[in-house]
Protein backbone atom coordinates (compact mmCIF):
# COMPACT_ATOMS: atom_id res chain seq x y z
CA UNK A 1 0.00 0.00 0.00
CA UNK A 2 1.05 3.49 -0.86
CA UNK A 3 -0.06 7.15 -0.78
CA UNK A 4 0.93 8.94 -4.38
CA UNK A 5 -0.12 12.33 -4.47
CA UNK A 6 -1.30 14.10 -7.42
CA UNK A 7 1.02 15.86 -7.50
CA UNK A 8 -6.74 41.45 6.10
CA UNK A 9 -4.27 43.25 8.61
CA UNK A 10 -2.03 41.19 10.29
CA UNK A 11 -1.08 41.72 14.22
CA UNK A 12 1.70 42.66 15.25
CA UNK A 13 2.05 39.40 17.83
CA UNK A 14 1.24 37.64 14.83
CA UNK A 15 4.13 39.13 12.84
CA UNK A 16 6.50 38.60 15.44
CA UNK A 17 5.54 34.82 15.27
CA UNK A 18 6.06 34.68 11.58
CA UNK A 19 9.51 36.58 11.69
CA UNK A 20 11.40 34.92 14.55
CA UNK A 21 15.74 35.49 13.59
CA UNK A 22 17.73 32.24 13.11
CA UNK A 23 21.47 32.14 14.09
CA UNK A 24 23.39 29.06 13.06
CA UNK A 25 25.78 27.30 15.75
CA UNK A 26 29.16 25.67 14.89
CA UNK A 27 27.80 22.54 14.60
CA UNK A 28 25.65 24.05 11.49
CA UNK A 29 22.18 23.48 14.20
CA UNK A 30 20.50 26.64 13.97
CA UNK A 31 19.09 28.71 17.65
CA UNK A 32 16.34 30.94 18.26
CA UNK A 33 17.23 34.38 18.42
CA UNK A 34 14.04 35.17 20.11
CA UNK A 35 11.21 33.15 21.27
CA UNK A 36 7.47 34.11 21.11
CA UNK A 37 4.79 31.52 22.68
CA UNK A 38 3.81 28.93 20.05
CA UNK A 39 0.33 27.69 19.72
CA UNK A 40 0.80 24.28 21.33
CA UNK A 41 -1.18 21.34 19.41
CA UNK A 42 -4.21 20.04 21.24
CA UNK A 43 -4.00 16.79 23.10
CA UNK A 44 -7.12 15.74 20.09
CA UNK A 45 -6.38 17.82 17.02
CA UNK A 46 -8.47 17.19 13.86
CA UNK A 47 -5.23 18.27 10.85
CA UNK A 48 -6.12 17.64 7.64
CA UNK A 49 -3.38 17.89 4.98
CA UNK A 50 -2.87 20.88 3.00
CA UNK A 51 -1.50 20.42 -0.55
CA UNK A 52 1.09 23.59 -0.68
CA UNK A 53 1.35 22.70 -4.52
CA UNK A 54 -2.18 23.10 -4.96
CA UNK A 55 -2.92 26.66 -4.01
CA UNK A 56 -6.04 27.03 -5.97
CA UNK A 57 -7.58 28.30 -2.72
CA UNK A 58 -5.42 30.11 -0.63
CA UNK A 59 -4.42 28.46 2.84
CA UNK A 60 -6.07 30.53 4.99
CA UNK A 61 -9.20 30.99 3.09
CA UNK A 62 -9.00 27.15 3.15
CA UNK A 63 -9.20 27.08 6.91
CA UNK A 64 -11.61 29.52 7.36
CA UNK A 65 -14.08 28.04 5.31
CA UNK A 66 -13.64 24.51 5.77
CA UNK A 67 -13.51 24.85 9.93
CA UNK A 68 -10.15 23.48 10.37
CA UNK A 69 -7.83 25.67 12.64
CA UNK A 70 -5.15 23.02 12.47
CA UNK A 71 -3.57 21.99 9.14
CA UNK A 72 -1.02 19.81 7.93
CA UNK A 73 1.14 21.56 5.44
CA UNK A 74 2.57 18.93 2.40
CA UNK A 75 5.09 18.63 1.55
CA UNK A 76 8.74 19.88 2.45
CA UNK A 77 11.86 18.06 0.20
CA UNK A 78 15.49 19.12 -1.42
CA UNK A 79 15.44 20.28 -4.84
CA UNK A 80 17.69 17.21 -5.76
CA UNK A 81 19.30 14.59 -3.93
CA UNK A 82 22.07 14.59 -1.92
CA UNK A 83 21.40 18.52 -1.01
CA UNK A 84 21.09 19.37 2.81
CA UNK A 85 18.95 22.11 1.59
CA UNK A 86 15.19 21.79 2.34
CA UNK A 87 12.13 24.06 0.30
CA UNK A 88 8.62 23.74 -0.20
CA UNK A 89 7.85 20.85 -2.24
CA UNK A 90 11.22 20.73 -4.10
CA UNK A 91 10.76 24.15 -5.41
CA UNK A 92 13.63 26.50 -5.11
CA UNK A 93 11.55 29.60 -5.36
CA UNK A 94 9.93 28.43 -2.17
CA UNK A 95 12.89 28.05 0.86
CA UNK A 96 11.64 27.54 4.39
CA UNK A 97 11.33 31.73 4.99
CA UNK A 98 8.65 34.27 5.99
CA UNK A 99 8.58 34.87 2.38
CA UNK A 100 7.16 31.02 1.95
CA UNK A 101 3.71 30.62 3.21
CA UNK A 102 4.73 32.85 6.31
CA UNK A 103 2.03 35.84 6.05
CA UNK A 104 -1.06 32.65 6.02
CA UNK A 105 1.20 30.72 8.77
CA UNK A 106 0.95 34.01 11.33
CA UNK A 107 -2.52 34.45 10.48
CA UNK A 108 -3.99 30.89 11.30
CA UNK A 109 -1.72 31.01 14.29
CA UNK A 110 -3.06 34.57 15.57
CA UNK A 111 -6.47 32.69 14.92
CA UNK A 112 -5.80 30.73 17.63
CA UNK A 113 -5.20 28.01 15.48
CA UNK A 114 -1.27 25.59 14.15
CA UNK A 115 0.30 24.22 11.33
CA UNK A 116 2.22 21.28 11.15
CA UNK A 117 4.93 20.98 8.78
CA UNK A 118 5.65 17.71 6.82
CA UNK A 119 8.57 16.79 5.56
CA UNK A 120 9.03 13.85 2.67
CA UNK A 121 5.86 12.11 1.23
CA UNK A 122 5.81 9.57 -1.54
CA UNK A 123 7.41 11.87 -4.60
CA UNK A 124 10.33 12.82 -2.36
CA UNK A 125 10.80 9.41 -0.63
CA UNK A 126 10.69 7.70 -3.94
CA UNK A 127 13.56 10.18 -5.46
CA UNK A 128 15.91 10.13 -2.43
CA UNK A 129 14.61 14.03 -1.77
CA UNK A 130 13.24 13.64 1.61
CA UNK A 131 15.89 15.63 3.78
CA UNK A 132 17.42 12.42 6.00
CA UNK A 133 17.66 10.39 2.55
CA UNK A 134 19.24 13.50 0.57
CA UNK A 135 21.52 14.54 3.33
CA UNK A 136 24.36 12.85 4.78
CA UNK A 137 25.12 15.05 7.46
CA UNK A 138 22.74 14.53 11.12
CA UNK A 139 23.61 17.96 12.10
CA UNK A 140 22.87 19.94 9.30
CA UNK A 141 19.27 17.58 8.72
CA UNK A 142 18.81 18.48 12.53
CA UNK A 143 19.56 21.93 11.75
CA UNK A 144 16.47 22.27 8.60
CA UNK A 145 14.38 20.94 10.98
CA UNK A 146 14.99 23.76 13.55
CA UNK A 147 14.97 25.86 11.48
CA UNK A 148 11.01 25.68 10.25
CA UNK A 149 10.31 25.59 13.95
CA UNK A 150 11.83 28.61 14.25
CA UNK A 151 11.01 30.41 11.27
CA UNK A 152 7.21 29.42 11.40
CA UNK A 153 7.12 29.39 15.18
CA UNK A 154 5.41 26.24 15.37
CA UNK A 155 4.88 23.15 17.81
CA UNK A 156 4.89 20.30 15.97
CA UNK A 157 6.60 18.54 13.14
CA UNK A 158 5.47 15.75 10.77
CA UNK A 159 7.74 13.24 9.13
CA UNK A 160 6.28 11.41 5.53
CA UNK A 161 7.89 8.04 5.49
CA UNK A 162 6.72 6.09 2.43
CA UNK A 163 8.28 4.13 -1.03
CA UNK A 164 12.04 3.70 -0.25
CA UNK A 165 12.28 5.72 2.63
CA UNK A 166 10.91 2.85 4.51
CA UNK A 167 13.86 0.46 3.68
CA UNK A 168 16.81 2.88 3.51
CA UNK A 169 18.62 2.20 6.46
CA UNK A 170 20.82 4.77 7.33
CA UNK A 171 18.50 7.42 5.94
CA UNK A 172 15.98 5.90 8.57
CA UNK A 173 19.14 6.25 11.61
CA UNK A 174 19.92 10.07 10.39
CA UNK A 175 16.25 10.87 10.77
CA UNK A 176 15.74 9.53 13.94
CA UNK A 177 19.44 10.67 15.46
CA UNK A 178 18.61 14.44 14.08
CA UNK A 179 14.74 14.33 15.90
CA UNK A 180 16.97 13.23 18.86
CA UNK A 181 19.09 16.23 18.47
CA UNK A 182 16.52 18.53 18.16
CA UNK A 183 14.37 17.11 21.24
CA UNK A 184 17.48 18.26 22.79
CA UNK A 185 18.14 21.45 21.35
CA UNK A 186 14.06 22.26 22.06
CA UNK A 187 15.00 21.77 25.56
CA UNK A 188 17.97 24.07 26.21
CA UNK A 189 15.50 26.67 24.29
CA UNK A 190 12.39 26.08 26.36
CA UNK A 191 10.59 25.22 23.12
CA UNK A 192 7.53 22.62 23.26
CA UNK A 193 7.96 20.41 20.04
CA UNK A 194 6.76 17.19 18.52
CA UNK A 195 7.34 14.87 15.81
CA UNK A 196 4.63 13.17 14.07
CA UNK A 197 5.82 9.96 12.44
CA UNK A 198 3.61 8.89 8.98
CA UNK A 199 3.58 5.70 7.87
CA UNK A 200 1.47 3.75 5.46
CA UNK A 201 -0.54 0.87 7.15
CA UNK A 202 -2.17 -2.50 6.03
CA UNK A 203 -5.67 -3.58 6.91
CA UNK A 204 -3.64 -4.93 10.10
CA UNK A 205 -1.33 -2.59 11.10
CA UNK A 206 2.56 -1.88 10.21
CA UNK A 207 4.01 -4.52 8.27
CA UNK A 208 7.61 -5.68 8.15
CA UNK A 209 9.22 -2.87 7.38
CA UNK A 210 7.92 -0.16 9.74
CA UNK A 211 8.06 -1.79 13.15
CA UNK A 212 11.87 -1.14 13.03
CA UNK A 213 11.93 2.74 12.18
CA UNK A 214 10.25 2.90 15.91
CA UNK A 215 12.60 0.65 17.25
CA UNK A 216 15.63 2.19 15.86
CA UNK A 217 13.43 5.86 17.24
CA UNK A 218 13.67 4.78 20.56
CA UNK A 219 17.52 3.23 20.15
CA UNK A 220 18.69 6.51 19.08
CA UNK A 221 16.79 8.31 21.98
CA UNK A 222 13.99 10.43 19.34
CA UNK A 223 10.92 11.32 20.76
CA UNK A 224 7.66 10.32 18.72
CA UNK A 225 4.78 11.62 19.53
CA UNK A 226 2.61 10.80 17.06
CA UNK A 227 2.61 7.43 14.98
CA UNK A 228 -0.03 8.50 12.27
CA UNK A 229 -1.38 5.86 9.92
CA UNK A 230 -2.28 6.25 6.28
CA UNK A 231 -5.39 4.37 6.33
CA UNK A 232 -6.02 4.47 2.67
CA UNK A 233 -4.48 3.16 -0.84
CA UNK A 234 -4.77 -0.70 0.52
CA UNK A 235 -4.10 -1.80 -3.48
CA UNK A 236 -5.80 -5.04 -2.38
CA UNK A 237 -8.22 -5.45 -5.41
CA UNK A 238 -11.00 -6.45 -3.30
CA UNK A 239 -13.97 -4.47 -1.81
CA UNK A 240 -13.27 -2.61 1.73
CA UNK A 241 -15.12 -1.06 4.06
CA UNK A 242 -12.89 1.63 4.64
CA UNK A 243 -14.10 2.67 8.39
CA UNK A 244 -13.69 -0.76 9.33
CA UNK A 245 -10.38 -0.98 7.98
CA UNK A 246 -9.08 1.91 10.07
CA UNK A 247 -10.41 0.96 12.81
CA UNK A 248 -8.65 -2.52 12.37
CA UNK A 249 -5.59 -0.87 11.55
CA UNK A 250 -5.31 1.35 14.41
CA UNK A 251 -5.88 -1.75 16.74
CA UNK A 252 -3.67 -3.94 15.58
CA UNK A 253 -0.97 -0.70 15.78
CA UNK A 254 -1.79 -0.32 19.24
CA UNK A 255 -0.65 -4.03 20.14
CA UNK A 256 2.57 -3.44 18.29
CA UNK A 257 3.18 -0.10 20.25
CA UNK A 258 2.26 -2.17 23.12
CA UNK A 259 4.99 -3.74 22.50
CA UNK A 260 7.56 -1.15 21.90
CA UNK A 261 6.25 1.10 24.67
CA UNK A 262 5.80 -1.31 27.58
CA UNK A 263 6.21 1.74 29.95
CA UNK A 264 3.13 3.81 28.38
CA UNK A 265 -0.42 2.90 29.47
CA UNK A 266 -3.54 2.28 26.90
CA UNK A 267 -4.57 5.22 26.86
CA UNK A 268 -1.18 6.83 26.42
CA UNK A 269 -1.10 4.82 23.39
CA UNK A 270 -3.98 5.51 21.77
CA UNK A 271 -3.47 9.17 22.37
CA UNK A 272 -0.02 8.46 20.75
CA UNK A 273 -2.04 7.50 17.30
CA UNK A 274 -2.86 9.07 14.39
CA UNK A 275 -5.17 8.39 11.46
CA UNK A 276 -5.50 9.91 8.18
CA UNK A 277 -8.44 8.86 5.94
CA UNK A 278 -8.74 9.78 2.07
CA UNK A 279 -12.59 11.12 1.61
CA UNK A 280 -14.18 9.46 -1.18
CA UNK A 281 -12.57 7.50 -3.91
CA UNK A 282 -8.83 6.98 -3.44
CA UNK A 283 -6.22 6.29 -5.54
CA UNK A 284 -6.98 2.41 -6.25
CA UNK A 285 -10.61 3.06 -7.35
CA UNK A 286 -13.99 2.81 -6.13
CA UNK A 287 -13.63 -0.32 -4.22
CA UNK A 288 -11.71 2.07 -1.71
CA UNK A 289 -14.26 3.95 -0.96
CA UNK A 290 -13.99 6.45 2.41
CA UNK A 291 -17.98 7.43 2.38
CA UNK A 292 -19.78 10.32 4.65
CA UNK A 293 -21.26 7.27 6.69
CA UNK A 294 -17.55 6.00 7.29
CA UNK A 295 -16.84 9.11 8.75
CA UNK A 296 -19.59 9.45 11.24
CA UNK A 297 -18.23 5.89 12.47
CA UNK A 298 -14.59 6.77 12.29
CA UNK A 299 -15.17 10.01 14.12
CA UNK A 300 -17.13 8.44 16.62
CA UNK A 301 -14.75 5.39 17.21
CA UNK A 302 -12.11 8.13 17.70
CA UNK A 303 -13.92 9.85 20.11
CA UNK A 304 -14.58 6.76 22.41
CA UNK A 305 -10.93 5.02 22.15
CA UNK A 306 -9.05 8.80 22.48
CA UNK A 307 -7.44 8.77 19.52
CA UNK A 308 -4.57 11.79 19.48
CA UNK A 309 -5.07 13.22 16.25
CA UNK A 310 -7.50 13.25 12.94
CA UNK A 311 -6.52 13.83 9.61
CA UNK A 312 -7.22 13.37 5.80
CA UNK A 313 -5.76 14.23 2.73
CA UNK A 314 -6.40 15.83 1.82
CA UNK A 315 -8.70 19.65 2.81
CA UNK A 316 -8.39 20.26 -1.31
CA UNK A 317 -10.53 17.73 -1.72
CA UNK A 318 -13.19 18.24 0.50
CA UNK A 319 -15.89 19.00 -2.15
CA UNK A 320 -18.31 16.75 -4.46
CA UNK A 321 -17.59 18.14 -7.94
CA UNK A 322 -16.46 14.96 -9.70
CA UNK A 323 -17.93 12.34 -8.89
CA UNK A 324 -17.03 8.90 -9.94
CA UNK A 325 -13.29 9.70 -10.21
CA UNK A 326 -10.81 8.25 -8.39
CA UNK A 327 -7.70 9.62 -6.77
CA UNK A 328 -8.94 13.39 -7.77
CA UNK A 329 -6.52 15.98 -5.84
CA UNK A 330 -9.40 18.81 -5.93
CA UNK A 331 -12.20 16.59 -5.48
CA UNK A 332 -13.66 13.58 -3.61
CA UNK A 333 -15.16 11.51 -6.36
CA UNK A 334 -18.38 11.10 -4.59
CA UNK A 335 -21.61 13.20 -4.09
CA UNK A 336 -20.72 15.57 -0.93
CA UNK A 337 -21.56 19.27 0.14
CA UNK A 338 -18.04 21.30 0.41
CA UNK A 339 -16.24 20.84 3.61
CA UNK A 340 -18.39 17.82 5.01
CA UNK A 341 -15.69 15.31 6.16
CA UNK A 342 -13.71 18.78 7.46
CA UNK A 343 -17.30 20.63 9.40
CA UNK A 344 -17.74 16.79 10.60
CA UNK A 345 -14.36 16.23 12.32
CA UNK A 346 -13.58 19.90 13.16
CA UNK A 347 -15.05 19.47 16.57
CA UNK A 348 -12.74 16.24 17.30
CA UNK A 349 -10.14 19.46 18.49
CA UNK A 350 -10.06 19.64 22.26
Amino acid sequence: MRRIPLHATLSAMAIAAATIGLATTGTGTASASATTAANPMPAHVFAPYYETYNTATAMVKQSQKSGAKYLSLAFLQTATAGSCTAFWNGSTSKPIAHSSFGLEIAKIQAAGGQVVPSFGGFTADSTGTDIADSCTNVASIAGVYEKVITTYNVTRIDLDIEANSLTNTDGINRRNEAVAMVDTWAKSHHRSIQFSYTLPTTTTGLDAQETPILQNAISDGATVSVVNLLTFDYFLGSTEEMATDTEQAATDTITELTSLYPSKTQAQLWAMLGVTDMPGIDDFGPQETFTKADATTVLNWAKSNGLGTLSIWAVQRDNGRCPGTKGAGACSGITQHQWFFSNLFEPFTR
